[in-house]
């Protein structure tokens, strides 16, 4: 089985994101879902991106190793919109990663604000919306096409969904798609069946 570190996004570790983990765990997996908001659940996105932007990233930082002291270091990634971004810098910098999904957010690795290359022979999905305001129009969109025709399909895969809403994996939120979030946990499980 594989061990999962599970990252939530900005409105916290929601019944969403924990309902996520549940559904990895029943898929056969050891799914660890990091609470960087210990507790908090902020009311809404706005209030999320505050309470997001208070947490510096030495707080991030202490709160992640203090979790990934307890841990084996061939981990698989996966976050949400913040949160991928953590997955995504966790898979570039640390030893170790064996895959990583992304959803509904992607750092340009030629941005100046990148994590460096992408590790060699790590799998990674990427999932996404193609009209969410942050995903879509902000260039993350582009920036995955990009990274997915360089490395190839044996790496890389990128899944867009029709629509505009950004939150839509999770399943406790009104930003919710149930049909879209559906075929993202056929594929995340499919993805990562190699390692059950």
């Amino acid at each position: 089985m594989a061990t999962i570190v599970l990252f939530h996004h900005v409105q916290g570790l929601t019944p969403g994101v924990q309902e996520m983990a549940a559904e990895l765990r029943a898929a056969g997996h050891t799914v660890h879902a990091l609470d960087l908001y210990a507790g908090k659940l902020p009311r809404d996105f706005d209030a999320g991106m505050r309470m997001a932007g208070k947490l510096t990233a030495d707080k991030i930082q202490e709160r992640v190793d203090k979790l990934f002291g307890k841990l084996p270091e061939e981990l698989v990634y996966i976050g949400t919109s913040w949160g991928a971004a953590l997955a995504q810098q966790c898979a570039q910098q640390r030893p170790g990663a064996i895959a990583a999904i992304l959803l509904e957010s992607f750092v340009d690795l030629d941005a100046d604000w990148s994590f460096g290359p992408w590790p060699e022979n790590v799998p990674v999905q990427i999932h996404g919306m193609d009209q969410d305001p942050f995903f879509a129009k902000e260039g993350d969109l582009e920036a995955a096409q990009r990274f997915v025709e360089a490395e190839g399909g044996d790496i890389a895969q990128l899944f867009t969904y029709p629509g505009k809403q950004h939150l839509f994996t999770d399943s406790s939120l009104r930003s919710h798609d149930p049909e879209a979030r559906a075929l993202v946990m056929e594929r995340m499980v499919k993805f990562l069946q190699p390692y059950v």
